[in-house]
């Protein structure tokens, strides 16, 4: 692991168990004797808390597209000066729920064809990617009941159907095809124990740590 530590994002639709497998590689590489932050997307840092409280809640329509690309990346900007990017100069391993690429995504593809705006805005306002992007691939079907289940306030992109699942889980998979020099696809459909032994497998394979 090199001075600058390592950032590794997670990646997948609604309900794919992300969050989870997200925690338990955090608690796996602090067992092995890492320093390990997790962090989540939007959110991360109490500015981009407030703004996930904003684009995360509410009528799935109460934003323009182009006015949530913004707030999602004003998020980000936020939690790459204030967590991320402390975090990697002090050498140690950054865990994300979720990155750039769900922006890429929920706003690029679910509100328009806006790809270009994000990618766009990213490069000007962000300007960083993952070492390493884990993508827990699930069926949309029980992603979605999954995702419907929790019973949260944070349910704005769950309201827009199964459809849309689909649609994201066919971005997903394009978009680990695209960026496969930092992609791992891991198959969200076994048990939890046996998805994040994949994962701590695949990510020890990949990185070295």
């Amino acid at each position: 692991m090199s001075a600058r530590g390592l950032f590794i994002s997670f990646e997948g639709i609604d309900g794919s168990g992300k969050s989870t497998q997200a925690q338990l590689l955090a608690d796996h590489l602090k067992a092995t004797g890492h320093d390990v932050i997790l962090t989540r997307e939007p959110g991360g840092s109490p500015g981009a808390e407030e703004i996930r409280a904003l684009v995360l809640q509410g009528d799935p329509d109460r934003w323009s597209a182009h006015t949530e690309i913004l707030l999602f990346t004003a998020a980000r900007r936020d939690h790459l000066e204030r967590t991320i990017g402390p975090a990697l100069a002090a050498g140690k391993i950054v865990i994300c729920d979720r990155f750039a690429d769900s922006t890429r995504m929920y706003q690029g593809l679910s509100r328009g064809d806006l790809r270009q705006v994000v990618d766009e805005l990213h490069n000007l306002m962000i300007g960083v990617e993952p070492d390493l992007s884990v993508l827990i691939d699930m069926d949309p079907t029980q992603g979605l009941s999954r995702a419907l289940a929790r019973q949260t306030a944070e349910e704005r992109f769950e309201d827009f159907g199964e459809e849309l699942q689909h649609a994201m889980r066919r971005g997903f998979l394009a978009l680990a095809e695209e960026f496969d020099n930092r992609f791992i696809t891991i198959d969200g459909s076994g048990s939890i124990e046996a998805v994040a032994a994949d994962v701590a497998q695949a990510v020890t394979e990949r990185l070295q740590v």
